[in-house]
């Protein structure tokens, strides 16, 4: 199945936000369609490959964060017949988009416009509702659907097993190719690092060669990534326990930021740090590690299943 990644150069930045691009058959699907705000490239890139939207025959989202799905409803404008594979806890917020833009709106505040465009909702009848384990079938081949989650409750990953790629979302973090540092993102509300820890077994229980990352491109050493993306959660962990415990909580997320730029900048020059920076904002992954420790304290954390 020829994979092809579509670099939607989000607010202009190369390597920030990827689509990917599926074709087998002469049909055409994408895996995470990105913002409404990167549409015009999105387009520009299908048109250089001789494609339009109308020739699109699915989309597959991993999860509905407006940075990989937020485009969807567009999409659906244009081209109206377009299934739309999501998990059924993200489904009804696709369909109705009010409670994750008030959501998304309270991180990002007046910049959400520039940021990530518009949100249009989905028709119920697009969708096709994953819970994992699926197959999808996809020409002459299948795309198999696993439960990933730990960055959000409704994130999947889809395996192409005959070529051994894993397309993984956020479920692996933010790795620039070339890099030495796979960063976290861990924006609230849904983190749980111990269902996380579960996702990274289900994944290398597949057995894939490679993941493909959102954020941004391909990691070919699954079980060293993600060991190296394991080792990093826990050090940002230690490091938001810490400024829960020590910061008054007007100056917690600058001293997260800070501390979090050190880490990073001990493996990467600083204009990588930027890059990795922009990309997930570092105060965001300070609000959902504190909200994730605040629920683990009161064991209101959902347990991974032994």
């Amino acid at each position: 199945m020829p994979t092809t990644a579509l670099d939607l150069q989000w607010l202009g930045r190369p390597q920030a936000i990827a689509s990917v691009l599926l074709e087998v058959d002469g049909k055409y699907a994408l895996v995470d369609p990105g913002p409404e705000s990167t549409l015009a490239t999105l387009r520009d890139q299908l048109k250089a490959r001789g494609l339009g939207i109308k020739d699109l025959d699915a989309l597959l989202i991993t999860h509905i964060h407006l940075d990989h799905a937020g485009a969807t409803g567009s999409l659906l404008r244009e081209n109206s017949k377009l299934p739309v594979y999501v998990h059924k806890l993200g489904a009804p917020h696709v369909i109705d988009p009010s409670k994750l833009l008030a959501s998304a709106g309270r991180l990002w505040g007046d910049d959400l416009p520039r940021l990530f465009g518009n949100t249009l909702p989905v028709p119920q009848e697009n969708l096709r509702i994953l819970e994992g384990g699926e197959s999808i079938a996809f020409g002459r081949k299948k795309v198999d659907v696993v439960y990933t989650p730990g960055h959000a409750s409704h994130h999947v990953s889809y395996f192409d097993n005959e070529e051994g790629t894993a397309f993984v979302g956020d479920t692996a973090g933010i790795h620039i190719e070339n890099h030495p540092y796979v960063m976290p993102a861990t924006p609230p509300p849904d983190i749980d690092l111990e269902l996380w820890d579960n996702s990274f077994a289900a994944i290398l229980a597949r057995g894939p060669a490679r993941l493909f990352l959102t954020h941004f491109g391909v990691a070919e050493n699954p079980a060293a990534h993600l060991a190296e993306f394991g080792e990093r959660l826990r050090v940002w962990a230690r490091i938001a326990a810490d400024v829960v415990r020590d910061t008054p909580s007007e100056t917690a997320s600058a001293a997260f930021v800070a501390a979090a730029k050190a880490e990073i900048g001990e493996y990467l020059p600083e204009a990588a740090v930027e890059q990795y920076a922009f990309t997930a904002g570092i105060d965001l992954s300070y609000l959902g590690l504190a909200r994730y420790l605040r629920k683990r304290s009161q064991g209101s954390v959902q347990r991974a299943p032994s």
